[in-house]
């Protein structure tokens, strides 16, 4: 149960940074067409990575299922 709260805690983490990342992306825009690049590929792997603990932290509860 402790690791189910650790990954909720980061996936938490992960989606605030990952909003960050696309708000700095879309203001920079217009201005600075690199950085925003840059911003919104860091955005994609925080978001591959969100993918990844959306399933683990999935598992646990299919296995109680069964």
């Amino acid at each position: 149960m402790e690791n189910v709260n650790k990954i909720r805690q980061n996936q938490i983490k992960l989606q605030n940074r990952y909003k960050q990342l696309i708000e700095q992306a879309y203001n920079l825009r217009e201005t600075d067409c690199a950085l925003s690049d840059i911003s919104e590929f860091k955005a994609i792997k925080l978001l591959n990575k969100l993918n990844r603990l959306k399933y683990l932290n999935r598992e646990p509860a299919k296995q109680r299922l069964l």
